[in-house]
């Protein structure tokens, strides 16, 4: 893969955002964008299992799913308060996403201030939370309803690779889903499960990757691909944004309620023959990337 470091502010003017980072789709650090939010000193292990702590919540392990594995089915459950003594006794690879505390506990919208200076469009019923123990991971992919998202770190560290939507198929894209069908578990270490030989388009692959600490906020600009690894036990919120064009919010829709529901379809009726259709076409995909690589840098293998 040829990656770069994601640009990093410790604060940034609206107009550079916009015509620097948010117009050309490009991810940006802001530094200090949290540090004047109440959450940014409040929000710890013990204020949540105080507000929240009895709250059962679905968990999921490091196993990246195949052809099979049911959407968003939870691996185990336990309360908010039993993950989190779980979690701060150690490595844990369990996770929680797409959590919304705010369901359960509304009035902790008042502990930060959607950033408007920067851009429109927040969807304002779903902010969530992301939680992991230390060494879980979020595998790579990219958000269904193609939002811009703002993703703060708040307790511990988080290494994150990222790519735009067009590199997708040098990803080896699954069609008809949000996922690669590639293991980016520890891509940076020598216990990496990248497998080159079997998917020699990542080679191609441009992107960015960074490390989150507390306060950091980035901008992950619409339908970009992320794989997420947690250094520390932590917990980040995500603040999602429409894109303002009809045709991207329908493209989201598309992806939401037409792509995913033909492709659960698919997987119930007839399972190893959708796998295995998906399966010819991220290699043929991925082979056309090979092509057009090669013949612009028949130098690189």
């Amino acid at each position: 893969m040829q990656l770069q470091a994601i640009p990093q502010f410790e604060k940034i003017d609206p107009r550079v955002f916009r015509e620097e980072f948010y117009k050309p789709q490009k991810p940006v650090v802001i530094r200090n964008l949290a540090k004047d939010w109440p959450a940014y000193k409040q929000w710890n292990w013990n204020y949540f299992k105080e507000r929240v702590g009895n709250i059962k919540v679905g968990l999921y392990n490091n196993i990246k799913s195949d052809a099979y594995t049911p959407i968003n089915t939870a691996d185990d459950y336990k309360t908010f308060g039993e993950y989190i003594d779980m979690i701060s006794n150690g490595p844990a690879g369990w996770r929680i996403f797409l959590f919304n505390i705010f369901d359960h506990a509304p009035d902790l919208v008042q502990d930060f201030y959607w950033p408007e200076h920067l851009m429109k469009g927040f969807v304002k019923k779903f902010p969530m939370l992301f939680v992991g123990g230390a060494t879980s991971i979020t595998h790579m992919h990219f958000d269904i309803d193609l939002s811009h998202i703002l993703h703060t770190q708040f307790a511990g560290r988080k290494r994150v690779l990222l790519f735009p939507f067009n590199e997708q198929h040098k990803l080896y894209r699954k069609p008809w889903e949000v996922l690669s069908m590639a293991d980016f578990s520890n891509y940076y270490s020598s216990n990496s499960k990248l497998d080159y030989e079997q998917f020699p388009a990542l080679k191609y692959a441009k992107g960015y990757e960074v490390i989150l600490d507390h306060g950091d906020t980035l901008f992950m600009p619409a339908g970009y691909w992320h794989h997420m690894e947690y250094l520390d036990s932590g917990f980040a919120m995500s603040l999602r944004a429409l894109q303002p064009s009809i045709a991207a919010k329908l493209k989201g829709v598309w992806n939401l309620f037409g792509m995913r529901s033909i492709d659960t379809v698919m997987k119930k009726t007839v399972p190893k023959w959708w796998y295995e259709n998906k399966r010819k076409r991220i290699f043929e995909n991925a082979d056309r990337e090979l092509i057009r690589m090669n013949d612009h840098h028949p130098a690189f293998n």
